[in-house]
């Protein structure tokens, strides 16, 4: 089974739950959005929807914008239709990197604002997909995405290589860092713009944070096997991140990147 395909099954299997522990998710949309000065914007693809969060702020932002809505997982489409009943939101799974120029709310009308909440860090080939993307927007157009960073969760890919011998750890350590992300975008967009943002959240517990890493999929491909899951590698894993770090701190590393074509 392939990264990507893992992933898939990871969000579909708890899209149900998703919204239960999607906090930061949540947080860093509605900071995303404060970054559009315009709200004169008509035409929106929302990618890597999820749930609908996302696309229920970019609603509440633009009413009168036609709003197509996409996401690999038919399971997280399922939810974020029965959340936002409306005429001029068109929901469709799709992988975001098999993205061609039929994608249009019409035939006539390219985007104005291609946009997503932190799921681009998932993506294979993001140089490509951009550029995609980009063949998709109007002259002038916007992009304006969140992705996770490296340092997302570093102190538990820590506290886990002290653990295990073998690699085992969290896929953030596989996300691009802020320099190659802006390389790429300067590449493709006129004006782009680059912010980082740092949140942390404490948890009473491992199994705590650990559970909300496994119920929002933020896990990508990692920590997914079964023997991982069992009490004495957790009781040992939490002794390992207290003894370190003193509490159970998880950190998300957001970029919150924004081109005009």
């Amino acid at each position: 089974m392939s990264d990507k395909e893992i992933i898939k099954r990871n969000f579909s299997r708890y899209a149900r739950y998703y919204d239960n522990y999607s906090d930061i998710q949540d947080i860093s949309g509605a900071g995303l959005l404060d970054e559009l000065k315009s709200d004169g914007f008509r035409s929106i693809l929302d990618v890597g929807c999820g749930t609908g969060n996302y696309t229920r702020l970019l609603r509440e932002r633009f009413p009168l914008a036609k709003i197509k809505a996409i996401d690999i997982s038919g399971e997280m489409i399922e939810v974020a239709r029965g959340k936002l009943r409306d005429e001029k939101i068109e929901f469709a799974i799709r992988d975001a990197e098999k993205i061609d120029s039929t994608e249009r709310i019409n035939s006539k009308e390219p985007f104005d604002l291609i946009s997503s909440n932190v799921s681009f860090q998932w993506f294979v080939d993001l140089e490509k997909a951009l550029l995609d993307y980009k063949r998709l927007l109007k002259p002038g157009g916007a992009i304006l995405f969140s992705t996770f960073g490296p340092l997302t969760f570093y102190v538990l890919n820590n506290a886990l290589k002290n653990l295990f011998k073998e690699k085992k750890e969290i896929d953030s350590r596989r996300f691009l860092k802020k320099i190659r992300i802006m390389k790429i975008m300067k590449g493709l967009f006129k004006e782009v713009e680059i912010k980082e943002k740092i949140f942390k959240e404490n948890h009473a517990s491992l199994r705590e944070l650990l559970k909300k890493i496994k119920y929002s999929g933020i896990r990508g491909t990692g920590i997914g096997a079964k023997n991982f899951w069992v009490s004495k590698k957790i009781d040992k894993l939490e002794r390992i991140y207290k003894d370190r770090f003193k509490n159970i701190v998880a950190t998300y590393q957001v970029f919150i990147c924004k081109g005009i074509k």
